[in-house]
């Protein structure tokens, strides 16, 4: 007995058409859930460098308005070791999650590159019209972050990028203000000028170098959580 077919052509053409919409329409929802939360990450990250910031203007304020009144005294310096360590605090609670906000950076873009890649799944002609990285390895992340070079030295462009980021200058502050703390004790302690002002030299490049370490660290286990290999191996998709 011949089999008939279930119903005709344009039924089922219509059916596919409905589930391609459907996934389409998923994976768009996905895709501008994580661009929100990207943005709200990113909004924190301003804001609690900014309140940071705002919180060491006003303790300077302070500062100077008490070394007027009192001349520079003992009651400046025991007002100065008071407020010095809760402006530190907050600055080191700042550099801390603005490192988290970064490291979840990798993975929500990582989660739009796999989304792209979808897209191309679906229609594969739409790959010229992304400047945006499509790809979960290092190549596709980096493109999506602004770095489209190919090669195997791809991840040693931005060597000197750690410099000028929000991270690292929320640290130079920090190791600033350890310094001034660790010189202000130094002179309760009696000591001369000079050796007060060696011991914040030496306690500015132990608190920068410490928090250089720990960005680098986290850094790294970032670049671990995102798949990406370290700063001058080969991805996986420069190999022939």
């Amino acid at each position: 007995m011949e089999h008939q077919p279930s119903g005709p052509p344009q039924a089922a053409s219509g059916d596919a058409n409905a589930a391609r919409a459907l996934r389409v329409q998923m994976l768009a929802t996905e895709h501008w859930s994580l661009l929100a939360t990207r943005s709200l990450s990113w909004n924190e990250s301003f804001a609690r460098a900014g309140m940071f910031l705002t919180l060491l203007s006003g303790a300077i304020v302070a500062l100077a308005l008490v070394a007027q009144a009192t001349e520079f005294g003992q009651a400046f310096s025991l007002f100065a070791m008071l407020i010095l360590p809760v402006v530190l605090f907050v600055g080191v609670a700042t550099f801390v999650r603005l490192l988290e906000i970064n490291n979840e950076d990798y993975v929500w873009v990582k989660g739009m590159n796999r989304l792209r890649g979808a897209y191309l799944e679906i229609d594969p002609e739409l790959a010229r019209y992304f400047v945006t990285g499509t790809t979960e390895d290092a190549v596709g992340i980096f493109r999506t972050f602004g770095s489209d070079i190919v090669g195997p030295r791809a991840l040693d462009t931005g060597r000197f990028h750690g410099l000028v980021t929000t991270p690292t200058t929320i640290a130079f502050v920090n190791a600033m203000l350890a310094a001034v703390l660790a010189a202000v004790v130094s002179v309760q302690l009696s000591m001369q000028m000079e050796p007060a002002a060696a011991i914040g030299v030496v306690a500015f490049f132990v608190v920068g170098v410490g928090l250089f370490l720990f960005g680098y660290r986290s850094q790294e286990m970032a670049r671990l959580a995102a798949g990406l290999p370290k700063p001058g191996a080969q991805s996986s998709s420069d190999n022939p």
